[in-house]
């Protein structure tokens, strides 16, 4: 089981998340994403059906395989409000941001990006 965190804020660096996110569940690995960082202002990007990435992100996101988004980076980084009306849940636990503890204790392996 993995959890991918992406804090990298650049889309070519994503789309290496999204491919191996996609990559491991085809072959039967248990993963899930988590937007964190800069990352965030990527959701509202790749929900973009001209972004050329905007395949990739669907098919992680209708797979299950995107388990949210930070709550304070997204607020801070002025993408809240895009975040909530992609749909992507908002992840708060810890300060605002997402625990890496709570993944861990699940029996997760976090893999940053």
């Amino acid at each position: 089981m993995y959890c991918l965190y992406a804090f990298n804020g650049e889309l070519l660096c994503f789309v290496h998340v999204l491919l191996n996110a996609l990559d491991m569940a085809d072959k039967g690995t248990e993963v899930v994403i988590v937007f964190e960082g800069m990352s965030v202002k990527l959701v509202p990007e790749l929900e973009k059906e001209t972004n050329p990435f905007h395949g990739l992100y669907k098919k992680a996101k209708d797979r299950g395989l995107i388990d949210g988004a930070c709550k304070a980076c997204s607020s801070k980084l002025g993408v809240l409000d895009e975040v909530k009306a992609a749909g992507v849940p908002l992840l708060d636990g810890m300060s605002g941001h997402p625990p890496m503890s709570g993944y861990m204790v699940r029996g997760y392996t976090i893999l940053t990006f």
